[in-house]
């Protein structure tokens, strides 16, 4: 299988677990190896997120950052009104995922039902 980038937003103070429980529930629900996670993704702003950075090193991957308006540069199917205002881009895990591969293969799920607040979102893109 073709290495997978994971795209990351989260809120501020989230946790490694959070982020990780995220993360595995969605690579399992859709078939995918957490072995086959090359990176993950997001925004420069969030790349120093402990959640983010203890979610990488629990899968023994980096952390990739990105620019806002990198970010902001990618067509996404799912934009948020919440990433525009937080960190400038009107995506992260979905812009995250796909600045780094091909193909977005899960689109982005948050951590909490539609309608609530979620602090962790996350989205699985396929390199080629």
């Amino acid at each position: 299988m073709a290495p997978l980038v994971v795209g990351v937003g989260a809120g501020s103070g989230v946790t490694v677990d959070e982020v990780l429980g995220l993360i595995l529930s969605v690579l399992r629900e859709a078939g995918l190896s957490p072995r086959s996670v090359a990176e993950l993704a997001t925004a420069d702003a969030k790349a120093d997120e402990p959640g983010i950075v203890g979610a990488a090193a629990r899968l023994g991957v980096p952390v990739r950052a990105y620019r806002a308006d990198e970010l902001a540069a990618v067509v996404v199917p799912n934009p948020s009104g919440v990433s525009l205002a937080a960190v400038g881009t009107p995506s992260v895990a979905e812009a995250a995922a796909l600045v780094g591969a091909d193909e977005l293969l899960v689109p982005k799920r948050k951590s909490a039902p539609r309608g609530r607040t979620g602090k962790v979102t996350c989205a699985v893109a396929r390199r080629a």
